[in-house]
């Protein structure tokens, strides 16, 4: 693996009350981080992978967040 890619995601509440997208990576060096998704971005990302469901996301490359921003 010579990029982080995404291990996991989840749909939580952000501070105002708009959905956000938590997205785990795994780093090259096997640490793994979150980042945090605005509901624009995180949409973004599951019609970028062609996702139904966040678990569709796992394995996906970092760089599909980028994508069309």
């Amino acid at each position: 693996m010579d990029e982080a890619v995404i291990v996991g995601a989840e749909m939580v509440a952000g501070h105002d009350g708009s959905l956000e997208l938590l997205v785990r990576l795994r780093h090259p060096n096997g640490v793994e981080g979150p980042v945090v998704l605005d509901e624009e971005t995180g949409l973004r990302l599951m019609q970028n992978c062609g996702a139904t469901h966040v678990d569709d996301l796992a394995g996906q490359s970092w760089r599909r967040i980028l994508e069309g921003s």
